[in-house]
C-alpha cells in the first residue's frame, strides 16, 4: 500500500511539473532575437548572476569571488602567462555565467568599447584585471586596438585563404528593363 501511494506520489508530481513548466522556445526571427538581446543587455542579474555593468565593476566583483590564496599567484605571474593559463577556465567561467554569448549589458559595454568577440572580451578582462591588481596602466585603447588587428588579420587570412567551390556564368534571355 506504501508502495503505491510513493508511486501515485511521484506520477502526481511529474504531471504538477509537466503542466507547470513553461516551454522554453528561442527566439526564432532576426526581430525576436533583437528583443531578447535589448531585454537582456538591461538586466543587472542573468540566471541569478550577477552582471557586472562596466570593467570597475568587474573588479569589484572578481575580487568577491577571487580567493587572497589565487589572488596573490595571479598577481605575481606574468600578464602572458596569466592570459593563457586562465582563458579556460576564469575566461570560460565569465563568458558563460556573464553571458557573453546571449549578450548582457557587460557584453554590451565591452562591444560598445570595440571588443566584439567573447574570447577576446574574456582576455580583455583578465588582462585588465591583471594590470589593475599590480597598479599598473590598463592601457585600455591599445589592447581594443590590438583586439580589433588580430580579428582583421584572421578575416583577410580566411579571405585569402578561401576556395571558390563553385562559379557559374548566366546568361541574360531577356533585356534588362528599360532598354
Amino acid at each position: 500500500m506504501l508502495r503505491k501511494l510513493c508511486l501515485l506520489l511521484v506520477m502526481l508530481t511529474f504531471s504538477v511539473l509537466a503542466f507547470t513548466q513553461k516551454e522554453f522556445t528561442p527566439p526564432s526571427t532576426e526581430e525576436a532575437i533583437e528583443a531578447e538581446f535589448q531585454k537582456r543587455i538591461k538586466k543587472e542579474y542573468l540566471n541569478r548572476v550577477y552582471i557586472p555593468k562596466d570593467l570597475a565593476d568587474c573588479f569589484i566583483q572578481l575580487n568577491k569571488l577571487i580567493d587572497d590564496d589565487s589572488k596573490k599567484k595571479f598577481k605575481i605571474a606574468p600578464e602572458e602567462v596569466v592570459s593563457r593559463k586562465l582563458h579556460f577556465s576564469l575566461g570560460r567561467w565569465m563568458m558563460v555565467n556573464w553571458s557573453f554569448y546571449q549578450g548582457s549589458r557587460l557584453s554590451a559595454y565591452l562591444k560598445d568599447l570595440g571588443i566584439h568577440e567573447p574570447d577576446d572580451m574574456a582576455r580583455f578582462i583578465i588582462i585588465s584585471y591583471h594590470r589593475n591588481l599590480n597598479r599598473k596602466e590598463l592601457k585600455i585603447k591599445e589592447q581594443i586596438t590590438f583586439y580589433q588587428e588580430y580579428r582583421e588579420k584572421e578575416r583577410l587570412e580566411k579571405q585569402a585563404g578561401g576556395e571558390v567551390i563553385h562559379e557559374e556564368k548566366r546568361i541574360r534571355t531577356t533585356p534588362p528593363e528599360g532598354k
